[in-house]
């Protein structure tokens, strides 16, 4: 597996060895010593200048922030935040501890581990970290945040971040959230909440969430298709949303506009479009999609990237007019230093940050040696 990546890189987010910006996909570069040949990314998410990507064999790979996480034990914490170091976690106890989902606002990082204790870190000043009022920036895996709001025998299955709020979806259909809530974002009263406080303006079970910028996005079954916008309605978010999403596959939201990808391979979008950030028409069949702030990376049937909307830093490759603006409908971002046929499997989107990677084993040139 090889993860690529090109975009914003004010603060080495993107993981390549610099702090430049890149309109090329770009190999990352991974602390050699501790990474696990076996997994592949499953998700990646990025803040305003830092990025995790979350592996299959339950680790998390950081760039771009510079976090100590005093409590547990990050082996090599000295490592330059430039290439993604793998996050070691270890628990006091001195058992391994796998990580589920994560998520990211501007500044804070959620991780959910396999037995569902959430953690949070970074700074946040309107309740992002989810600990109260007191507290608003944490550089340590501290304790958890307080479980006593999971009923027994449910468990976190989604989990989402806007530029200032978190959403967890529990098993049981039950959505909770904490950080900005003052459009509405969090259910009422429209407020900012500092601890994970129930939504119950929902009155269905849902299944997934994604979060835009001042907007909550909840979906619920399937077949069903029901789904709801809380929040701001700027841009139209919530106003102009189908009757039904029945047949949905993935969903998505960058900071103004909301994204479904069908189960028959379409994309619907709705929202924020003066970039060109909606799906153009007459797409191929699209099997995945990754929204960034404003712009969408989508994988083909046939393993293509296209990617649309606001590239101005050059996460939409480097075909853009003088606004940063994709020019055609959409451009395709390729890997200029393929060798052997690599195959793409995978694409990620973050704060005008691109991410993609393929099933190619070849390893040698994406870690560092070790130090």
């Amino acid at each position: 597996m090889v993860l690529y990546s090109l975009g914003s890189n004010g603060s080495g987010q993107l993981g390549i060895g610099s702090k430049d910006d890149c309109s090329v996909a770009t190999r990352c570069q991974v602390v050699s010593w501790l990474f696990d040949h076996s997994g592949v990314p499953v998700k990646v998410v990025a803040g305003g200048n830092h990025t995790l990507v979350l592996y299959s064999t339950g680790q998390v790979y950081m760039a771009g922030f510079p976090v100590a996480l005093a409590e547990y034990d990050i082996t090599h914490s000295h490592i330059d935040r430039m290439q993604f170091q793998v996050a070691e976690l270890t628990h006091p106890d001195h058992f391994s501890v796998r990580i589920k989902l994560c998520s990211a606002t501007w500044e804070v990082s959620t991780l959910v581990t396999t037995d569902d204790h959430i953690f949070t870190f970074g700074c946040g000043f309107k309740g992002e970290l989810g600990r109260g009022t007191r507290l608003i920036m944490l550089e340590s895996l501290c304790p958890p945040l307080d479980r006593a709001f999971i009923p027994e025998g449910t468990s976190v299955i989604d989990l989402a971040s806007g530029l200032q709020h978190t959403i967890i979806v529990l098993s049981n259909g039950d959505v909770y959230g904490w950080g900005n809530g003052r459009k509405g974002q969090l259910g009422e009263p429209a407020a900012i909440v500092s601890e994970p406080r129930k939504i119950d303006a929902v009155n269905f079970k849902v299944k997934r969430a994604v979060c835009g910028r001042e907007f909550t996005y909840l979906v619920g079954d399937q077949d069903q298709g029901q789904h709801v916008v809380l929040g701001s309605d700027r841009f139209c978010v919530r106003s102009q949303a189908p009757e039904s999403i029945s047949g949905w596959q993935d969903i998505g939201a960058s900071w103004g506009s909301i994204f479904v990808l069908h189960q028959s391979g379409n994309v619907i979008s709705w929202g924020r479009n003066d970039h060109g950030q909606l799906a153009p028409g007459e797409l191929p069949h699209i099997a995945q999609i990754a929204v960034g702030s404003e712009h969408v990376l989508a994988l083909t049937a046939d393993r293509k990237v296209l990617a649309w909307g606001w590239g101005e830093h050059g996460n939409c490759g480097p075909d853009v007019d003088k606004d940063g603006d994709v020019k055609s409908p959409w451009s395709v971002i390729k890997i200029t230093d393929d060798e052997g046929g690599q195959s793409i499997i995978g694409v990620g989107a973050g704060c005008a940050t691109s991410w993609l990677w393929t099933d190619s084993a070849q390893l040698s040139s994406q870690t560092s040696s070790d130090r």
